[in-house]
C-alpha cells in the first residue's frame, strides 16, 4: 500500500526487509497435529548476512537440547 503523505506518519517507515526465512515443520512432526498442517512462521530481514547468520544460529543445536534431541523444524531462504 503507498503512503500519500509520508510528512504525516507518527513514526517513521519500517525499514524495507527483503530476504527472509520461511520455518516449517516436517509431516512426520507430531506437534503438526497441535499447530496445523499449514503452520509456518516468516522471519524478514535488511541484509543477506542478517538473515544467513540467524540461519546459521537457529538451524543448529540449542544449548538447551537433552542428549539425542534433533531439532526438526525446516529452514528455507526467500531472496527478492
Amino acid at each position: 500500500m503507498a503512503i500519500c503523505h509520508e510528512h504525516n506518519l507518527r513514526e517513521p517507515l519500517p525499514q524495507k526487509k527483503p530476504y527472509g526465512i520461511r520455518v516449517t515443520m516436517p509431516t512426520s512432526d507430531p506437534l503438526r497435529n497441535l499447530v496445523g498442517g499449514d503452520w509456518e512462521k516468516l522471519h524478514w530481514f535488511a541484509t543477506r548476512a542478517e538473515r544467513d547468520d540467524w540461519h546459521r544460529q537457529m538451524s543448529g543445536r540449542y544449548v538447551y537440547f537433552r542428549p539425542g534431541d534433533r531439532p526438526t523444524l525446516e529452514f528455507a531462504t526467500i531472496d527478492p
